[in-house]
């Protein structure tokens, strides 16, 4: 096709700062205007998802867990916006209770749209749009993906609710490159992308991933890849992450089990913002979570991540999560196993942790949970990184920074956190879950 070779470090238009974790790619002067365009619209989108009073998010998430574990409402659950939830169930966190109840769900799967918190909590994918199902996990042809392959469901221009016929293994060719007004719903079938590329949310919005076994996904050479009906062009090699978010915003990442990916488990790059990562299950892995990817890459600053009800399991070494500028908040994650560290960061992050269980290794030498990198004590002083009810056991610690006077909200308007002695119960359903038609899930 004459293309010339490019490796791009993808900036937003109008940007001087490039960024280190970004995808290379090899594209026609029609792709660089098709990419422009994307990234133009990426921008813009992501400037109006920016929420600047970051602690009503963090408050309304609070009440929604306190509301959520009142023993007073044990006996006629309610899920967020009030509905009762009768039957045999077990959900332990608002945002369960707010569909797994409901013995239906599989009638009303986008039910689900309604339920997330924290930044994300305006995600509603593909809700409103029509029922795709995949029937078939191959993935062979990546300029003109076969009907009923989940290649063809997510370049598709329209908003969709994508769900699986059976179980199914997928292994991907290539970077699975999604369209913005998404939903990837597993329920009702074990659905894993295994052994091959991972998933791709790049200069889109409004994308929700949900209940997937995503592991052992390496990096793959490139090529010749669709990225939407109207549009292909030749991508260079992948980093091998299970899930990147890249310039995106509006995303959710729910109930996902992930281990052993040859980069990251997920990555939020790129001026990414209104994240919200719920209720997974991490194992198996050394690098798990990046929430900015350069110290260069000030545009970083819009970034809001909530990390919330997700286990942190056997085998992680590190980043769960690795934070540059930003907003991040940790809250109610079960940490029973870190070897180096928990929470890391550079470039000023602000970082609430809040009702976390932090179980440090054997190792003397990995009690802290917290880890600054690239800065010395009289500039991360500065810093504004806070502990609220945290659990600490086996001599775990946070070390603290900031100015002590800073306070994210306080008197009548603050909400405290569930403490982290709750984990346990709120991250009881971590990870993919087995749901079955007609039966709460």
């Amino acid at each position: 096709m004459g293309a010339v070779r490019h490796i791009l470090y993808f900036v937003y238009v109008g940007f001087a700062m490039s960024c280190a974790a970004s995808v290379e790619m090899n594209f026609t002067k029609h792709d660089e205007m098709v990419w422009n365009l994307r990234v133009a619209e990426a921008k813009k989108a992501n400037v109006n998802a920016y929420d600047p009073h970051p602690h009503h998010v963090t408050n309304q998430l609070n009440s929604h867990v306190h509301k959520a574990t009142d023993k007073s409402s044990n006996d006629t659950r309610r899920g967020l916006h009030g509905q009762i939830l009768k039957g045999p169930c077990i959900a332990t966190n608002p945002i369960d209770q707010c569909w797994r109840c409901d013995p239906n769900w599989d009638k009303n799967r986008m039910k689900l749209a309604d339920c997330a918190l924290g930044f994300g909590r305006h995600t509603t994918g593909g809700k409103g749009g029509k029922v795709y199902v995949v029937t078939d996990a191959s993935d062979t042809d990546m300029v003109n993906p076969k009907p009923g392959t989940l290649r063809h469901a997510v370049i598709q221009t329209e908003p969709l609710w994508i769900i699986f016929k059976c179980n199914m293994m997928i292994t991907l060719s290539q970077e699975l490159i999604i369209t913005s007004n998404k939903t990837i719903d597993g329920r009702g079938a074990q659905v894993h992308i295994a052994f091959g590329a991972g998933l791709m949310i790049q200069f889109v919005k409004n994308v929700i991933i949900h209940n997937l076994h995503v592991h052992d996904i390496k990096a793959t050479n490139g090529g010749m890849i669709r990225s939407s009906v109207d549009h292909f062009g030749l991508r260079s090699k992948s980093d091998g992450d299970g899930i990147s978010v890249f310039g995106s915003s509006h995303i959710w990442i729910d109930h996902i089990s992930m281990f052993n990916c040859v980069d990251g488990l997920i990555d939020v790059v790129a001026a990414s913002t209104a994240v919200t990562i719920s209720n997974c299950h991490f194992t198996r892995h050394n690098e798990v979570l990046l929430f900015g990817a350069t110290d260069g890459f000030t545009d970083d600053k819009i970034m809001q991540v909530t990390l919330a009800f997700n286990h942190f399991g056997n085998g992680l070494v590190q980043r769960m999560p690795r934070c540059r500028y930003g907003f991040v908040h940790v809250v109610n994650n079960d940490y029973t196993h870190y070897l180096m560290y928990a929470v890391g960061g550079s470039s000023s992050p602000t970082i609430l942790s809040q009702g976390n269980r932090y179980i440090a290794p054997v190792d003397r030498n990995a009690k802290e949970v917290t880890k600054r990198d690239y800065a010395a004590e009289s500039e991360w002083k500065n810093w504004v990184w806070r502990s609220q009810g945290d659990l600490m056991i086996n001599g775990a610690f946070f070390v603290e920074s900031g100015d002590p006077k800073h306070v994210f909200v306080s008197g009548e308007g603050m909400i405290v956190p569930k403490p982290g002695t709750m984990v346990d119960k709120l991250t009881q359903f971590a990870g993919a879950i087995g749901c079955k038609s007609n039966e709460p899930c």
